[in-house]
C-alpha cells in the first residue's frame, strides 16, 4: 500500500474510533455527570458553559441507530431524523427550585409522555397525563397546552392546584388546557389515593367507548383491569357540574374509566401503576376491536367470567419469576438513553413485575 493511502486509511480509522466514543451513551452520561459536579463546586463557569453546550448538542443530535417504534408518534419520527430532546433538563436554577422528590416526579412524568408517544397513544397537543406532587397542598403537574408529547421535558411541566391556580409555570409561557384541568382535578379531589391520572384517545379505545357492550372480558388484559367504570358523553369537559358526575361514575375503587364516545382514563397510586393500567386497557381494546371484526359480532365470542379468574389475576404488585422481562425494556432503554433513561426504565420495571 502506498504511504499516502496508508496515512489516509489510518486517519479514517482514528476518526471512526472518535465518532464511536462521541456517540456512546456512556460518554454522554459521564460528560453530564462531570458538568453537574463542577457546577456544584462553582468552578470555571466559562469552561463549564462550553461543556454544557457540547452536552446539549450531543443529546439533541442522537445517531440514528435504533429503529422507530412500529406505532410510534412524533418521538419515533424525531429519532428517525436523529433528534431527541432530553427528558431531564433540570439544570442550574431549575434544579435548585425543586426538591429531590419533585425532580424525580417531573422526570417520571415527562418520560411517561415520551413512552406514550412511542406507543402511538398521543394525539398532537391533546390529552393529558398528570401526577400529584403532594397531598398537603393539593398540587399536581400537567403538560403546558401547546407542547407535543415528544417535546415534554421535566422543566416544562406546569404545577397547578385544584382550584386552577398556576403555582409554577415551568420553563414555558404556555397555559393549561381547561378540559384537561377539569377531568384531572375532579379525580384528584375525589380520590386521595390517586397519585397519577392518564387520559388518552386511541382509535381502538374510542371504538370500544362507543360500543353499548363496553369492554368485554375476552382477554387476560381485560380481566386485569378490575371493575371498569363508565361516564357518558356530555361534550367537552369544561363544566364544573360535570366534575360531580365524573367523581360519582369513577367511584372509590375503580382504576379504569371509559369516557363514552370519547376515550380512556386510568388512575394509579403511582406513575408506574397508572402506566400499567392504561397499557393493559389499550391492549384490551385493540384485542376486542380486532376480535369483533374477525368473529362477525359479539354473539360469536367466548366471554370469560371475571369472578372465576379474579383470584388468579395478578395485581400490579404481585411477584413474578426472576426471569420475567419487560417486553419494552430493551428498546425503550436504548431510545431513552439520551432522554431520561432512568425515569423511563422505572416505568418498564413496573410493567415487568405486573405481567
Amino acid at each position: 500500500m502506498a504511504p499516502d493511502l496508508r496515512q489516509d486509511f489510518n486517519m479514517m480509522e482514528q476518526k471512526k474510533r472518535v465518532s464511536m466514543i462521541l456517540q456512546s451513551p456512556a460518554f454522554c452520561e459521564e460528560l453530564e455527570s462531570m458538568i453537574q459536579e463542577q457546577f456544584k463546586k462553582g468552578k470555571n463557569p466559562t469552561g463549564l458553559l462550553a461543556l454544557q453546550q457540547i452536552a446539549d448538542f450531543m443529546t439533541t443530535n442522537v445517531p440514528n441507530v435504533y429503529p422507530a417504534a412500529p406505532q410510534g408518534g412524533m418521538a419515533a419520527l424525531n429519532m428517525s431524523l436523529g433528534m431527541v430532546t432530553p427528558v431531564n433538563d433540570l439544570r442550574g436554577s431549575d434544579s435548585i427550585a425543586y426538591d429531590k422528590g419533585e425532580k424525580l416526579l417531573r422526570c417520571k412524568l415527562a418520560a411517561f409522555y415520551r413512552l406514550a408517544d412511542l406507543f402511538g397513544w398521543s394525539q398532537l397537543i391533546y390529552n393529558h397525563i398528570t401526577t400529584r406532587v403532594n397531598s398537603e397542598q393539593e398540587h399536581f403537574l400537567i403538560v403546558p397546552f401547546g407542547l407535543l408529547y415528544s417535546e415534554v421535558t421535566a422543566s416544562s411541566l406546569v404545577k397547578i392546584n385544584l382550584q386552577g391556580d398556576v403555582v409554577d409555570r415551568g420553563s414555558t409561557n404556555l397555559g393549561v388546557n381547561q378540559a384537561g384541568f377539569t377531568l384531572h382535578s375532579a379525580i384528584y379531589a375525589a380520590r386521595p389515593d390517586v397519585k397519577c391520572v392518564v387520559h388518552i384517545h386511541t382509535p381502538a379505545g374510542a371504538a370500544v367507548s362507543a360500543m353499548k357492550c363496553g369492554l368485554l372480558p375476552i382477554s387476560p388484559e381485560a380481566l386485569s383491569l378490575g371493575e371498569v367504570a363508565y361516564h357518558d358523553y356530555h361534550g367537552i369537559l369544561v363544566d364544573e357540574e360535570e366534575k360531580v358526575l365524573i367523581q360519582k361514575n369513577l367511584g372509590p375503587k375503580s382504576k379504569v374509566l371509559i369516557l363514552r364516545n370519547h376515550g380512556l382514563v386510568s388512575v394509579g397510586e403511582s406513575v408506574e401503576e397508572a402506566f400499567y393500567y392504561i397499557h393493559n386497557l389499550v391492549v384490551a381494546c385493540e384485542i376486542q376491536v380486532r376480535t369483533l371484526a374477525s368473529a362477525g359480532g359479539p354473539d360469536n365470542l367466548v366471554l370469560l367470567n371475571p369472578e372465576k379468574y379474579k383470584s388468579k389475576s395478578r395485581s400490579p404488585g404481585s411477584p413474578v419469576g426472576e426471569g420475567t422481562a419487560c417486553r419494552f425494556e430493551l428498546p425503550l432503554s436504548r431510545r431513552a438513553c439520551y432522554a431520561g433513561k432512568r425515569a423511563a426504565s422505572l416505568l418498564c420495571r413496573f410493567v415487568a413485575k405486573a405481567e
